[in-house]
């Protein structure tokens, strides 16, 4: 674990300190989190909403942290988790096959109201949206994250030869997804 991460952890343990150092976790890994969760269910709302749930989550149970794993590993696998959930969760609302969701999140990111990339990135993300989704968590965080295997072995709970052949996968049906694209 990262030095930095065990001090928050120690001021977190002290109810004096226990407030500012769960402030210093939250600025460490807002972002991050946020756009792990964004790149999956697209919509800013959502993310914001996931993203708040998920720190939520770890105030309540960041006591009960053994350091197993490294702080960013754990946080990670709430994070996943909790999109996951939610993608289900949607899938069932509204008696959606995940076709019709994703169908949902590409109008997003082709009208462009919560998305600002040009007109490759549009593409790339459209192509991403396509992918199960497990392929596109690992392609998200090898890609854009650059989580290495490892790390996405402890966050996923897979063994780091599938999280290969799940981003090997990802980076074909992208590729002939992008080539298809080009043509129309």
């Amino acid at each position: 674990m990262k030095e930095e991460d065990r001090e928050i952890l120690e001021k977190f343990r002290s109810e004096e300190t226990k407030q500012m150092a769960f402030n210093l976790l939250i600025r460490k890994y807002q972002k991050r989190v946020y756009w792990l969760i964004r790149k999956m269910v697209i919509d800013h709302d959502d993310a914001n909403d996931l993203s708040q749930e998920v720190f939520v989550k770890v105030w309540f149970y960041l006591e009960d942290f053994r350091g197993e794993s490294g702080l960013f590993t754990w946080i990670y696998r709430i994070a996943t988790r909790e999109c996951m959930a939610f993608l289900r969760k949607k899938k069932r609302r509204f008696f959606l096959p995940i076709g019709d969701v994703e169908g949902e999140m590409s109008k997003k990111i082709e009208t462009g109201s919560d998305f600002s990339g040009d007109e490759i990135q549009k593409k790339l993300q459209l192509a991403i949206l396509k992918l199960p989704e497990k392929q596109r968590l690992v392609f998200n965080m090898k890609y854009f994250e650059e989580i290495t295997y490892e790390e996405m072995s402890e966050i996923l709970g897979t063994s780091v030869g599938a999280l290969k052949a799940s981003y090997h996968h990802a980076v074909q049906k992208i590729q002939a997804d992008l080539e298809k694209q080009m043509k129309s």
